[in-house]
């Protein structure tokens, strides 16, 4: 076993922890050397481990900011899975002085270059009396995996480009990162609460730290952070516990020795994450910690198949307890398998498309509308790429008294088909062609569904399909010609499948059933 060290009995602390785990990992002599302790036998790491993970040498490419064209929409920052491109504000006094400073160092002329002057937090504030602050925007290059997702939420405003990764450039962004890190937090007044995305403007926020093992793009990391984000800026950051069921999440959550929670979470079983949260709300109410909020992480399978039973008992409890369902559609963690919240006609393992049989035949399961069907629980179904929906339904759920569920739709980018900078794009398609409508039913509201259902956010929520102003029809056959999932159903003139006929028409009763609960039919 080579030059194996020998640990305590007990867990070893944090400094060890970083110094021989982390340290022979680093230098790649963790297999020949480190002996199997009691921390690795119970799973145990500390928090924020993945900190010091470093993917700089993985991507070909890193976003550049062109920063006169950028207008602090933080766009890109809440959509990065990886937690690799943050945000400060830097009053303007403090700005100047930083300037002549950077002049002076190594690369200071490039991490001068990541402040942008906008209207949003320097023209608005000055107009106001106040001393307007400098949007300072930087990617840390150990973080980034190069997917691109910045860029495509970026949209029409250009601000950000990939351009293909050098030593030099690595160099400059890593001098930035350091400047970055060194400066003050951002100053509360330029925060505005009625902003929803400023909340990453405080780092305290950033309680998934990355260097997770997720996929490029992935779409569940960034539902987690916006969840996280969410619930520290309005309870604080030591106020969240999650339990996770097993699935893609516990994968890149834990893949030893990188954690990149700056929280306490724990990994259940497949099927049984929510009865696990019971136990621990029950401890932390009895040990006086009723304030505290603890949210269950689950996939398909966790929540609408095999551990459904077992979500179904928790909304029944009463209890206070949040729940957050990473919807893929498929069981991404075990190689794309068919699961009831897979669309009709989808192609995936155990539903392939065949001679016979092209895709799944089913329905698609709808677990918010049974969710609303258990008495008093807070239901939402959003996306990532509707930010101020998210935000606000994760923010309602943290202030219901009793349980919620939040279903979010999660891009997977080898399973779906799609892009590896596609997550915000196809979300905001599942949207508008009623593959996966937004909602929010609060109990609090009223004692009908009428009055408790909500589908504010979705484009032309009185009509079947929504318009686009040139014209353009988006339906759901709209949204399968995008991703690879659907390919085969269609012709090679671009002819769609009768298969995926009937899953548009399943997504259009779907729709009209949702409008007419809301009362809009």
């Amino acid at each position: 076993m080579g030059n194996v060290k020998t640990f305590s009995a007990d867990f070893i602390d944090r400094e060890t922890f970083e110094r021989e785990v982390l340290g022979a990992y680093a230098d790649g002599s963790a297999e020949k050397d480190l002996p199997a302790d009691r921390a690795v036998g119970l799973s145990w790491m500390p928090a924020g481990t993945g900190a010091a993970r470093d993917f700089s040498t993985i991507a070909p490419d890193l976003p550049l900011l062109e920063a006169e064209k950028c207008v602090g929409c933080m766009a890109c920052v809440t959509q990065c899975p990886d937690t690799a491109i943050l945000a400060k504000i830097v009053p303007a006094g403090a700005h100047a002085a930083l300037a002549q400073k950077l002049a002076q160092t190594e690369h200071g002329d490039f991490a001068g270059a990541q402040f942008a002057r906008t209207t949003k937090y320097f023209d608005v504030p000055q107009r106001k009396g106040k001393e307007g602050g400098m949007f300072f925007l930087v990617t840390d290059p150990t973080k980034c995996k190069g997917c691109g997702e910045c860029v495509a939420a970026c949209g029409d405003h250009a601000a950000l480009r990939m351009v293909p990764k050098t030593d030099a450039m690595l160099a400059q962004y890593r001098a930035a990162m350091r400047v970055f890190r060194e400066l003050p937090d951002t100053p509360p007044e330029y925060i505005q609460s009625k902003v929803l995305a400023d909340m990453m403007l405080k780092q305290s926020t950033q309680l998934y730290c990355g260097g997770a093992a997720s996929c490029m793009g992935c779409g569940e990391a960034t539902a987690i952070r916006i969840l996280l984000t969410a619930t520290s800026f309005v309870h604080g950051e030591d106020s969240v516990g999650i339990v996770a069921a097993t699935g893609c999440n516990t994968v890149f959550g834990s893949t030893y020795p990188y954690n990149p929670y700056r929280i306490p979470w724990t990994n259940s079983l497949f099927e049984n994450a929510p009865a696990v949260a019971m136990g621990v709300r029950a401890m932390w109410d009895r040990q006086g910690m009723k304030s505290k909020r603890l949210w269950v992480l689950g996939g398909d399978g966790a929540m609408l198949d095999i551990g459904f039973q077992s979500l179904s008992r928790m909304l029944m409890s009463g209890m206070d307890i949040k729940v957050l369902v990473l919807d893929t559609q498929v069981y991404s963690n075990t190689g794309g398998q068919s699961s009831t919240s897979t669309f009709t006609a989808q192609d995936s393992k155990m539903s392939a498309y065949g001679k016979s049989v092209h895709g799944k035949s089913e329905r698609r399961k709808e677990l918010a509308q049974i969710a609303m069907m258990h008495p008093d629980v807070f239901v939402a179904q959003t996306t990532p790429a509707h930010i101020n929906h998210f935000y606000r339904a994760v923010i309602a759920a943290n202030e219901y008294p009793g349980p919620a569920v939040i279903v979010v739709y999660t891009p997977c980018m080898p399973e779906h088909g799609i892009g590896d900078d596609a997550a915000f794009g196809q979300s905001q398609l599942a949207v508008e062609s009623r593959a996966f409508p937004l909602l929010t039913c609060d109990p609090r509201a009223g004692e009908s569904l009428k009055q408790r259902l909500s589908l504010q956010g979705n484009p032309a929520s009185k009509d079947d399909w929504y318009v686009t102003p040139k014209g353009e029809k988006i339906d759901f056959v709209t949204f399968a010609r995008t991703e690879g999932r659907f390919a085969k159903h269609f012709d090679k003139d671009g002819i769609p499948s009768p298969e995926l006929l009937k899953a548009q028409d399943d997504r259009l009763k779907n729709w009209r059933l949702l409008q007419e609960l809301a009362g809009l039919r």
